[in-house]
């Protein structure tokens, strides 16, 4: 994670569809797994689900049951909480520009 990048903590559904697209593309099996936990400003243990670009370092607010929600609730998904294959060659063609998802392939393994 480059750490002069500019860093927004900010709730998934706020992000842009084109944002959202690409990190279902980095976390096709789901967020929960992922998230990580870290204090705000103000001292407060927050969890978030982190995606980096180039110009940012997002980390996404919320909780593991926010996270399963997000997934049941996102037609991307299969009943498995997996990413439809159609819905993942679709979006790998659409941003298949982007070297910063490569990128992002180190959050899955943590």
């Amino acid at each position: 994670m480059n750490k002069n990048k500019l860093r927004v903590i900010q709730d998934f559904e706020k992000v842009s569809v084109e944002i959202q697209e690409q990190i279902k593309l980095v976390y096709p099996e789901g967020f929960s797994q992922h998230l990580i936990e870290f204090r705000n400003k103000n001292g407060e243990t927050v969890s978030a689900l982190p995606f980096e670009t180039d110009e940012k370092i997002y980390m996404l607010r919320m909780s593991v049951k926010k996270a399963k929600q997000i997934i049941l609730d996102d037609t991307d998904y299969d009943d498995d909480g997996i990413l439809k294959d159609e819905i993942k060659e679709k979006y790998e063609d659409e941003y298949s520009d982007l070297e910063y998802l490569s990128d992002n392939e180190n959050y899955e393994e943590d």
